[in-house]
């Protein structure tokens, strides 16, 4: 086995092909667009790199075969808030032997001890923790866009190598067929007929206003979270949306005010991955042609729940259940969407996974979130639990 440092468009090509080679015979795998894993690692695009560094390698077997790869990464701003400067590691695919994932993660682990880290976090995204961020551990069923999807075998070589989870995540399947709890849809009229209140999605028309006032309120909600929180700026929110225009439903973005006031968000997006599973992660003209196709057959029958985000005046006033109420109505007039998956609530996150549940959600795919200490030595803390939830 030997593991380069990925180094030109040649190695860049291999990083992504190596996803490929190892899921070949996986008929649930879903190929991310090669585009946006290029992204990740370019700092003219992640804002990230104004703060941290990224790394990847690739390794080939004896016969020059993709046998794994790995990228480790520095987020600064995020590394000194732990007891210890940590780190991340993600992207990792492997070979089903111990010793070959060894070998990537010692790579990263050596680049980040070189940096100052004492531990690392993986599977981790340089980036938002709602891409790539975990490993899946169970319901190896269909994968969400840009949610973790991996061999079950990995959690084997992530724990054999000293991996222990820091936190556990879930992964909530709304069936739209089934009718919705009585308690929960008498609750979610109260929250909407309140005085003060209104609830507006998102139009292409007034994108100025809803993309400002969506930044407001998503900086305010998460300015409290000292980790893994980049501010946002209206422009960076417009230049996605239109980014994905053909695929965004304006009533799938809302906005709840009060006395007009942004005071909590809510973003939903059509599963891209329902289409993307007959792309194989390139965009030339073929892929162009079949995407369209497959979109105005209404291929898209699964919404992903991206974020909520309520600011911390507003919290616990049941807001994000008049964001559901909104969403069955409109639901109701989009019959072709049949199910909704929301990835992933943390277990640190109680409150919103009593909401889903509410809802008629169920758990439906488990992830993990490890943590390496590099001092073999040095007690191991898990992410803390809220207290009396």
């Amino acid at each position: 086995m030997t593991i380069r440092k990925v180094s030109g468009k040649k190695d860049i090509a291999l990083f992504n092909d190596t996803a490929r080679y190892l899921y070949r015979n996986d008929p649930v795998w879903v190929c991310p667009l090669d585009n946006d894993i290029n992204a990740i690692f370019d700092p003219e695009i992640n804002p990230y790199f104004r703060h941290g560094e990224a790394e990847r390698w690739i390794m080939l077997d004896d016969a020059g075969r993709p046998a794994g790869r790995i990228a480790a990464f520095i987020d600064r701003n995020m590394a000194s808030s732990y007891e210890q400067p940590t780190g991340g590691m993600g992207f990792f695919e492997c070979i089903n032997d111990n010793a070959a994932a060894s070998s990537l993660f010692d790579t990263a682990r050596e680049w980040l001890m070189q940096r100052g880290m004492e531990a690392m976090d993986g599977p981790v995204n340089f980036g938002e923790t709602d891409k790539y961020w975990g490993l899946l551990t169970d319901g190896f069923t269909h994968p969400s866009f840009d949610v973790p999807y991996n061999h079950p075998y990995y959690k084997s070589l992530y724990e054999s190598y000293g991996f222990r989870t820091y936190y556990t995540m879930e992964g909530f399947h709304l069936d739209l067929k089934k009718p919705v709890p009585d308690r929960f849809m008498k609750i979610a009229e109260w929250i909407c007929a309140k005085p003060g209140y209104s609830f507006r999605h998102f139009t292409w028309k007034e994108q100025e206003k809803y993309t400002a006032d969506f930044a407001a309120v998503f900086n305010e909600a998460w300015a409290s979270f000292k980790t893994h929180f980049e501010p946002l700026e209206a422009v960076y929110i417009r230049d996605v949306l239109r980014k994905a225009r053909p695929i965004v439903e304006e009533e799938f973005i809302w906005l709840a005010y009060f006395d007009d006031k942004p005071v909590a968000i809510f973003l939903m997006f059509p599963d891209l991955n329902q289409i993307l599973k007959h792309i194989n992660g390139n965009l030339d003209p073929l892929s162009l042609m079949k995407f369209l196709w497959y979109r105005e057959r209404k291929a898209m029958t699964r919404a992903k729940g991206l974020l909520m985000g309520v600011i911390p005046k507003f919290q616990n006033h049941g807001i994000e259940s008049g964001f559901i109420l909104k969403l069955l109505e409109v639901f109701a007039r989009k019959p072709h969407y049949t199910e909704v998956e929301f990835s992933w609530v943390a277990d640190f996150n109680p409150r919103m996974r009593k909401l889903w549940v509410s809802v008629g959600g169920v758990p439906a795919k488990k992830y993990a979130t490890y943590r390496y200490l590099f001092d073999r030595t040095r007690e191991f803390k898990r992410y803390p639990l809220p207290r009396n939830e």
